[in-house]
């Protein structure tokens, strides 16, 4: 290539690189313009002691604040009357069942529960088997990559410890509920 070429090139750029200069200054300066007009719009803001007013009282020595932004939080209002009954509350009371009908459903409720709490049983049990006291077997791939084997013994240790949660809060479920009565069935 020719050195004028290169130069005629090297001019053009600068000239649309001054052309996109002078509109970013152009629009700098109508934005900075539209700020102004807007902030010049705003109402003055007054602080009478705590409150802020657009509308000064003479006698509190209200002070002007400048470029406030002041939020309004609307407060709650306070009942007067009374509280109705609401009919929610109202089918509650309603729908109370009898002594007889409850023990069957706590019976039903401790049924589900140690059912649940028998399969949580087994499969931490599992999970000990494999933990294997804080070292499991390692598998094949394993041997080569022990960062492999270290996160399967974090996993593990996870899982033991979701498992014995488990359990827990199963038993304490469990131990919520009435003991069952001679007689009922679940």
């Amino acid at each position: 290539m020719s050195r004028p070429f290169l130069l005629v090139q090297f001019l053009l750029v600068l000239a649309s690189m001054t052309r996109f200069l002078m509109l970013l200054a152009l629009c700098a300066l109508i934005a900075g313009h539209g700020l102004n007009a807007w902030a010049a719009d705003a109402p003055q803001v007054y602080r009478c002691g705590n409150e802020y007013t657009n509308q000064p009282d003479p006698k509190r020595h209200c002070t002007a604040l400048r470029h406030a932004s002041v939020t309004v939080i609307e407060g709650t209002q306070v009942q007067r009357h009374p509280a109705v009954a609401s009919p929610a509350a109202s089918a509650a009371s309603a729908s109370k069942v009898d002594a007889a009908e409850q023990r069957q459903r706590d019976a039903q409720a401790r049924t589900v529960l140690q059912a649940e709490w028998q399969r949580a049983q087994a499969r931490h049990q599992a999970l000990m088997q494999v933990w294997n006291q804080g070292e499991p077997e390692r598998q094949a791939d394993e041997f080569r990559q022990p960062t492999k084997y270290q996160e399967r013994v974090a996993q593990l240790r996870a899982a033991l410890q979701r498992s014995e949660a488990d359990l827990a809060g199963l038993q304490r479920e469990i131990s919520r509920l009435p003991a069952i009565a001679p007689g009922v069935a679940p």
